[in-house]
């Protein structure tokens, strides 16, 4: 009995890590989609629908390379020509890593400096709009002096615009700010790191935010969904509310083998059992930046409370360094944030799409009121940018009585 412990059951176990471990590669980098949406390439928008405004959400644009070739921003130039003055460009938070823009001085100034004003040339150099959402590491990861981090960040990117609305919610507030972008698709956006904030974070006149109670975000944000139920809402955050990737909970076997990977990805000591204790905790509890974690909980269950009432949303974030698409009850959640990295995504579950690919996604809104969305990668000579489009239907009404409590 004891050799049969000591020889099957470790074998067992490596056999389940193992052929884990090979399901995982297999499918890493290889698109995801659901069942029904496989024969994406047959369906696109009709010859005669005229676009009328695109929106491209990047998010985590926080390393890209200042040299003139990275790749995402290559991309983005591709579609700058296309959308032209009928574009938008939103920067999905964690404009700068590791942290932000540091104080004149800091040894990590000048990176942090250079990074910045290559995503400020893209969009001063664009007939269209452009606008910045800040992310957990542009308010310092969470910490303390992250407030004062986060507006040193906005006021860089306020002067060099000379324009107050490219950098949004002002001041750090959590919002709603609102924005029409053409007649029939409304920008809506939001400041999710509030809410998981753990040091000093603005709210009230004293700040220049608009209420002196948070529950005044709720009963704003559910206002403008409900006065807004004749058109597209898309609604632009930092922090996804569904994700089969690490903020959501997912982890590779890899990470569980191998956890001290997470600190630096070459160190390779093998850790089983013991190492699951990472994931677990992530998984159970979370970190600030984690949908496990209560705050970020708490977060998601208001802001999804009201959106379930309506049909008509699409909220984009970023946070997690791939590309996702979630229909759930009428309503879109996509997750667009590998602008400069790259992580792991599960397949399957609620996503109808998920790939580990530098990349992002446009949202096209068309004359005849239809949505279109499209996954941008970063493509292989000869191969096609586009990794996946779906119509997003909605249907323009309330799903049941909508009052103003939140």
């Amino acid at each position: 009995m004891l050799t049969y412990f000591l020889i099957i059951i470790p074998t067992l176990l490596f056999s389940f890590i193992a052929f884990s471990y090979w399901q995982e590669r297999k499918y890493r980098r290889k698109a995801f989609y659901k069942l029904s949406d496989v024969g994406w390439q047959r369906f696109s928008p009709p010859a005669d629908a005229e676009l009328v405004h695109s929106v491209a959400m990047v998010g985590d644009p926080g390393a890209v390379a200042t040299d003139g070739s990275d790749p995402v921003m290559q991309l983005l130039e591709v579609w700058k020509e296309s959308a032209g003055e009928a574009g938008t460009v939103v920067f999905l938070g964690d404009i700068i890593y590791p942290i932000g823009l540091p104080a004149p001085g800091h040894r990590q100034r000048d990176t942090a400096t250079k990074r910045l004003d290559v995503l400020l040339e893209s969009i001063l150099n664009f007939q269209g709009k452009g606008i910045f959402l800040s992310g957990n590491h542009d308010w310092l990861k969470g910490r303390e002096g992250g407030y004062e981090q986060m507006l040193r960040q906005e006021h860089y990117v306020r002067e060099k615009t000379q324009d107050e609305n490219s950098y949004l919610p002002r001041n750090g507030c959590p919002g709603p700010v609102s924005m029409q972008l053409a007649e029939g698709l409304l920008l809506v956006v939001i400041n999710t790191q509030w809410f998981v904030q753990r040091g000093k974070k603005p709210l009230g006149s004293k700040y220049g935010c608009p209420y002196e109670d948070i529950e005044e975000f709720f009963i704003s944000f559910n206002s403008i969904l409900r006065k807004n139920r004749h058109q597209r809402v898309l609604v632009a955050a930092h922090h996804p509310l569904y994700s089969n990737a690490m903020h959501g909970g997912k982890f590779t076997m890899k990470q569980h083998i191998f956890p001290l990977t997470a600190a630096h990805k070459r160190i390779y000591i093998p850790l089983p059992i013991f190492g699951s204790l990472y994931p677990f905790y992530r998984k159970m509890f979370g970190a600030y930046e984690d949908m496990s974690h209560r705050k970020y909980k708490k977060m998601r269950k208001r802001l999804l409370r009201i959106m379930n009432r309506y049909s008509n949303v699409i909220y984009v974030a970023g946070h997690d360094h791939n590309l996702q698409h979630f229909e759930i009850q009428q309503n879109h959640y996509i997750v667009s944030g590998s602008g400069s990295k790259t992580a792991f995504v599960k397949k399957g579950g609620r996503a109808t799409f998920t790939l580990e690919e530098l990349g992002f996604f446009v949202i096209n809104y068309y004359n005849n009121g239809d949505v279109w969305m499209e996954a941008l990668a970063v493509a292989e000579p000869n191969e096609e940018m586009v990794v996946f489009r779906k119509r997003l239907d909605s249907v323009l009404h309330p799903k049941q009585q909508v009052t103003a409590d939140a």
